[in-house]
């Protein structure tokens, strides 16, 4: 394993393109594009005011910087450095931007979500999307980019209007059931849309692209419901997280549960393995001693190592109870992924912050769990093969695949604290992006 030197970075801005031939990452108002391979840098672009979301078109050939404090979009140009375009919503103000899957329109939804403004850069027309519902995930692109899903909200009721991205036409129109629409995201193959209702109330609906609704599901009531969802790659499965700290799996052929899966403080099952990153002192050689050290041996001395060790079950795990009286409680399902070969599922139960639940999609039970020292603080798969890295807010990046696990000490002087990450599209590098700094970790390809 390689890493890169640290690079400054803002806002967690750090992105490869579609292509994998770049790096987008945001220093304050200025954009710094790199090449992926060589970290060399290609583009410097100022903008306007301090860059709050960064997005790559999907021919990588544009990127737009949003400043959201000034309701300004503006986007550049990588074959045409001179080239630039301001969108300005003026007073209407600005909350969310986003590029539509031909890369060639723009998405922005103006304060107060009074509308979604749709611009072109090709024509410079304009179209308008009225009623947008302020929810966490309320605009939902299909994969083949055909269509558009939107969330609206008009005379107290919850919508969901179709659109054809090529035209901007009006598709379908519908009404959903649900009391306070909180998701929408589709399935991988376009033909299913999950919409999903406020944690208040456990509710989640699946319609089909004609807005038929195909099932409801609803797992109880009277308590806190949805917190995550996640479709499987292959649209097989969809698996829900709730605030009950289960995920429940349904199979796409009923609609209905096949499995749930519980994250119980104590292990007992033999069949699961339980990796607990465990502190080792670091063993230096005194002949390798050169003073002053080298900066590798430097951060070798005085960073505290750690390592995998297999624990002995029945395993019991540092378990938090939540706050009662707190609105959002540190409890549930906060986060899940599918491995992109479709036999993984990684999740994470906020009352267990410490651990990394692997489940065995297949045989459909716990596979394996990671304990770690710190909180969880973010996962990801590797996009080409069942390789979850994962960061804990430290100067460590962990990785698991079915081989087994290690952990790798980013080797940097001072701080480097890892609280996000994203794979290269090809999964042999990725960025590890802390608060101030980013670095790239290029991995060979039989790693793990």
């Amino acid at each position: 394993m390689d890493f890169s030197e640290l690079f400054k970075l803002s806002g967690l801005l750090g992105r490869f393109s579609p292509d994998g031939k770049c790096l987008a990452s945001c220093v304050q108002y200025r954009l710094v594009v790199r090449d992926a391979s060589s970290l060399q840098l290609l583009q410097l672009y100022t903008c306007l005011d301090q860059i709050q979301y960064i997005e790559w078109s999907s021919d990588s050939l544009f990127i737009l910087c949003a400043m959201y404090k000034r309701g300004i979009v503006q986007v550049w140009s990588l074959e045409q450095p001179d080239w630039h375009c301001k969108i300005d919503e003026g007073s209407a103000g600005l909350v969310a931007s986003c590029w539509s899957p031909d890369g060639r329109h723009i998405l922005n939804t103006t304060e107060f979500h009074l509308r979604i403004t749709v611009w072109s850069l090709c024509t410079k027309s304009v179209s308008y999307i009225k009623y947008p519902k302020a929810c966490q995930q309320g605009i939902a692109f299909t994969k083949d980019g055909r269509y558009v899903a939107v969330a609206e909200r008009r005379d107290c009721k919850d919508f969901v209007s179709l659109f054809v991205c090529s035209n901007w036409q009006l598709l379908r129109h519908f009404d959903t059931e649900t009391q306070d629409l909180f998701g929408i995201e589709w399935a991988p193959n376009g033909c299913v849309l999950a919409v999903w209702d406020t944690c208040l109330e456990y509710k989640i609906l699946l319609y089909s692209l004609d807005g038929r609704l195909l099932s409801t599901y609803q797992a109880y009531e009277w308590s806190l419901g949805i917190k995550s969802i996640a479709w499987s790659p292959s649209s097989q499965f969809l698996a829900i997280g709730s605030y009950d700290e289960k995920v429940r799996i349904l199979n796409h052929v009923t609609w209905k549960k096949i499995t749930e899966f519980d994250h119980p403080a104590t292990i007992a099952n033999t069949k699961t393995i339980v990796y607990k990153e465990v502190e080792k002192s670091p063993s230096v050689e005194t002949e390798r001693l050169s003073f002053p050290p080298t900066r590798a041996l430097s951060s070798s001395i005085f960073s505290t190592q750690s390592k995998y060790d297999i624990s002995q079950l029945p395993v019991s795990f540092q378990y938090i109870k939540p706050v009662a009286d707190r609105a959002n409680p540190k409890m549930g399902i906060g986060m899940l992924a599918f491995s992109p070969d479709n036999c993984f599922l990684a999740t994470k139960n906020d009352n267990i912050p410490n651990a990394v639940w692997i489940w065995d999609i297949q045989k459909l039970k716990l596979f394996v769990v990671l304990e770690q020292l710190c909180a969880i603080q973010f996962f990801q798969w590797d996009p080409r093969q069942p390789r979850l890295a994962v960061c804990t807010g430290n100067s460590k990046v962990y990785l698991w695949s079915p081989a087994g696990c290690v952990s790798v000490q980013v080797p940097m002087e001072g701080d480097f604290q890892i609280v996000s990450l994203c794979w290269h599209p090809s999964g042999d590098s990725m960025a590890l992006l802390s608060k101030d700094n980013f670095c790239v970790c290029y991995l060979e390809r039989e790693e793990v």
